[in-house]
């Protein structure tokens, strides 16, 4: 049997980004600076975690090895012999750290060309985009218009929002547009059709996503963002290993918000689940049914929206031990032939200054039964990911990424 199962760890980045400095982000470590705080003491919640970083099956894939590969050292708690499969790091030569761009270059298909961003100014979008956007969407007008961070426009512009019927819009360093309105006043079905207006008018600036941003609450002490977000992408500018992989008849099942990253373009089934442990549950049930030669990729979304964009260390140190506790569920899922690939898009250190993307190098943890362990060193380009897994599938070579070897036990 030959199936492979890419798992996307949204921010999970290891710090090393040799033009980190372009993007502000010089010294960004997601990884290594989470387990400076846990090892200092200072990545403690009470009844959530305290202590050192613990992530023993991580270290056993090779996490330490791959971030000392990255940065020339290895975060504390992560010591010790990796024993579990092929362990390495991969840099971006996408233009952006944002989720697109990395995804794609992961799939074989590397951002080389410039998004179209909105400046850091108040007001940060074009006042004849914004006067379209009230004029076809019947708007009595719109909110915000800045550079902020989600959860905290919500809380300042909700109560305002559910008064006057005017959406919140905002951006971020990403090439985004983002639209936040309530499920309930706003309506959650209106807040689609807007985003896809929005999708039209932001296409001649190549802005990358526009993105529905649902919430819920009474008012600003408790308003949420729900798990209806919805992403509204151009399209890959060329085939990915999943176009690659449906156009050549595979069975492809795209976990969580994937259909969205790629404009549902080769993502064949698509299975949305809310939390970590959820969307992997639905990635390892789609890799129970799926026949031979099938793909299955998953985005694990909460490391990033949850805790990196929140720069709440103690969270994300929570949520990478409680993925590392289900690393044993994900090898008793794969059978012999089977590949499995955990690595991620790009990084959201939470030490770091404001809530957007960091610049980083990431980890490519690669196991599956029968492929022994080993170093596969610093690879130039994410791509290298996509080779692998369309090499493993027998799809032939794409355009980008060189794949390495399996070594077999």
């Amino acid at each position: 049997m030959t199936r492979a199962l890419l798992l996307v760890l949204d921010s999970v980045g290891i710090g090393g980004a040799p033009d980190a400095a372009r993007f502000g982000d010089e010294g960004a470590d997601t990884l290594g600076h989470i387990a400076e705080a846990a090892a200092a003491g200072s990545a403690s919640r009470a009844g959530l975690r305290s202590g050192p970083l613990r992530l023993p099956n991580f270290v056993a894939l090779g996490l330490g090895e791959a971030a000392r590969i990255a940065t020339g050292r290895t975060p504390p708690g992560l010591e010790g012999a990796a024993t579990g499969g092929l362990w390495g790091a991969a840099e971006e030569i996408s233009s952006g750290k944002d989720t697109p761009s990395g995804h794609w270059e992961l799939t074989g298909a590397p951002v080389l060309f410039d998004w179209g961003y909105f400046p850091k100014t108040d007001p940060a979008f074009p006042p004849e985009l914004i006067a379209d956007l009230v004029a076809q969407g019947g708007l009595p007008g719109v909110l915000g218009g800045v550079h902020a961070s989600g959860t905290a426009i919500i809380e300042r512009l909700g109560e305002e929002h559910v008064r006057t019927g005017k959406p919140i819009v905002y951006t971020s360093a990403d090439s985004v547009f983002q639209i936040a309105a309530h499920e309930e006043a706003f309506g959650l079905e209106r807040l689609y059709a807007l985003c896809e207006i929005a999708r039209h008018l932001v296409d001649p600036l190549n802005v990358g996503r526009v993105i529905a941003r649902p919430f819920v609450g009474t008012g600003a002490a408790d308003f949420a963002r729900t798990g209806n977000r919805r992403d509204y992408a151009t399209p890959p500018h060329e085939p990915t290993l999943l176009a690659r992989a449906s156009q050549a008849g595979r069975e492809v099942v795209s976990v969580g918000k994937i259909g969205d990253i790629f404009a549902h373009e080769g993502t064949g089934r698509v299975v949305k689940a809310k939390g970590n442990a959820a969307l992997l549950d639905a990635a390892l049930a789609a890799l129970a049914d799926l026949p031979d030669g099938g793909f299955v990729i998953a985005n694990i979304i909460d490391f990033d929206t949850e805790y990196g964009h929140r720069r709440d260390v103690a969270g994300y140190a929570a949520a990478l031990e409680a993925f590392d506790a289900r690393i044993p569920d994900i090898r008793a899922a794969l059978s012999p032939g089977d590949l499995c690939v955990v690595t991620a898009d790009h990084g959201c250190d939470p030490t770091w200054e404001g809530a957007d993307h960091t610049r980083e190098r990431v980890p490519v943890l690669a196991f599956g039964p029968g492929f022994g362990p080993g170093p596969i060193g610093l690879r130039a380009s994410f791509a290298d990911v996509g080779a692998t897994l369309g090499a493993h599938l027998g799809l032939g070579p794409g355009r980008h990424g060189t794949p390495w070897t399996l070594g077999r036990t």
